[in-house]
């Protein structure tokens, strides 16, 4: 499927073929405008963002190819589709090597030109999609830390430990994203690229988790019509994480036990040993050592679990990290929600800032989805967000000024806390900050921040 209201640029000094394509491409539903050369083509460059451009190659003054060279110089992040009269071949061919998609000769197919550009098109919203996808996995695994110093030592431990493969314990609230610190440490380790396989070890039953963990054999019990393999099988070379590790059965515990002794187990009702190379990392919102002093939890297996614990801090604990915490969702769920959203307003921020986040990072998650859900953007407001978060509390916003001032002095007052703390560099500042570089430089401009 091609992307919606795609826009196509047709560069030809032959009237009637950018008449014939113009009309061809708008009957395809693609919006199309069209330069008779090359200068042309630059000028409309500057004005507007075509998805595609449809180029000639032999055109008098400024050639297709030179067209191309320049594109390519200027950074215009654009596909090119080259047109090819007969005997200009050779040309196209260098013009791909330039960073053309790709050439159509003329005369051409009007069914094939469609489908080239279809395959153009569905190519760049793919790599675009790669590129969002891969920023936000950089962007979750930055936010793991936030910006407060307080989280430095468990990140040191959790990259120290990356390098290993000991067995590390999460301990921490619920919703401080120990599932999250769990597959940066996988994603920093050599196991990196192998299996990451997450087991939620609540609400499930002996039988139903140790076949999750360990597998089973046709005919074990009622129901195992066929054999099963559990996630440590499949995690082999990769990495286990256990969420939730307090609440297995004692049963389990004593198989788990085994295992992280001997990598090796036997799936339910089978004989045959099964050894693998997993690296478990296990995570409680528990006290295991309570857990262990009343007898719930094995002694032996805490020990084992707890070669390199690491406590994640609950989010009221480090509110520093709630500014880039909220930007990096509002920038994620206004994607998925296909919603234009850039700024969280000052007052917003400031109620974000004064809450004490009992759900930790997983309620501020929730909070930024319902508003930018039920909000209509582009800024995220006070009165987008729920009735518990809005109080009288805020973060400081000082009542000595007027209303729009007093936002103003707020604003600043954080661009000049992340500034301070990225010893001046706007790059750094603005990762703090979650916003865009260009956007924090106007911050600076209009707010005579020295």
């Amino acid at each position: 499927m091609k992307p919606i209201n795609a826009s196509i640029l047709v560069i030809d000094d032959d009237p009637d073929i950018r008449e014939v394509l113009k009309d061809r491409l708008e009957s395809l539903g693609y919006e199309v405008s069209s330069a008779s050369s090359g200068k042309e083509c630059l000028n409309l460059l500057e004005k507007h963002s075509p998805q595609m451009i449809l180029l000639d190659i032999e055109m008098p003054e400024m050639s297709g190819l030179e067209v191309l060279r320049e594109i390519r110089k200027r950074q215009v992040n654009v596909s090119v589709l080259m047109i090819s009269a007969y005997g200009t071949i050779e040309r196209a061919v260098e013009a791909m090597r330039e960073g053309a998609y790709d050439f159509i000769p003329k005369p051409f197919e009007p069914n094939h030109l469609a489908l080239i550009i279809q395959r153009a098109l569905e190519r760049d919203s793919l790599k675009k999609e790669v590129e969002i996808l891969s920023e936000e996995a950089s962007d979750r695994y930055r936010l793991i830390a936030g910006t407060n110093s307080k989280m430095n030592p468990q990140l040191d431990a959790a990259k120290k430990a990356a390098g290993s493969s000991a067995t590390v314990l999460l301990l921490g609230e619920s919703g401080t994203g120990k599932e999250l610190f769990a597959r940066a440490i996988h994603n920093w380790s050599d196991r990196k690229g192998k299996p990451f396989i997450a087991i939620n070890c609540v609400g499930l039953s002996k039988d139903l988790l140790e076949s999750e963990l360990f597998g089973h054999e046709k005919g074990a019990f009622t129901g195992a019509h066929q054999q099963k393999k559990g996630k440590m099988e499949l995690a082999h070379g990769g990495t286990v994480f256990l969420d939730e590790v307090g609440d297995i059965s004692t049963e389990v515990q004593t198989k788990l036990l085994r295992f992280l002794q001997e990598r090796e187990f036997e799936r339910i009702g089978g004989t045959q040993t099964v050894r693998v190379d997993v690296r478990v990392i296990a995570a409680t919102s528990r006290d295991l050592a309570e857990a262990v002093r009343e007898g719930r939890f094995r002694k032996d297996l805490y020990y084992r679990l707890d070669v390199v614990p690491i406590v994640l801090l609950p989010l009221r604990e480090r509110k520093e990290d709630i500014v880039a915490l909220a930007n990096y969702f509002m920038r994620r769920f206004s994607r998925e929600a296909k919603k234009h959203y850039d700024e969280i307003s000052p007052q917003a921020m400031g109620q974000l800032l004064a809450y004490e986040w009992p759900g930790n990072v997983r309620e501020l998650a929730n909070v930024i989805e319902r508003s930018i859900v039920l909000g209509m953007g582009p800024m995220i407001t006070a009165n987008d967000l729920p009735p518990r978060i809005v109080t009288e509390k805020s973060a400081p916003l000082s009542k000595e000024l007027p209303y729009h001032e007093a936002i103003d002095a707020f604003r600043k007052g954080l661009v000049e806390k992340a500034l301070a703390e990225s010893n001046g560099s706007r790059v750094a500042a603005a990762k703090v900050l979650g916003i865009q570089r260009t956007y924090l430089s106007r911050l600076i401009k209009t707010l005579r921040i020295n």
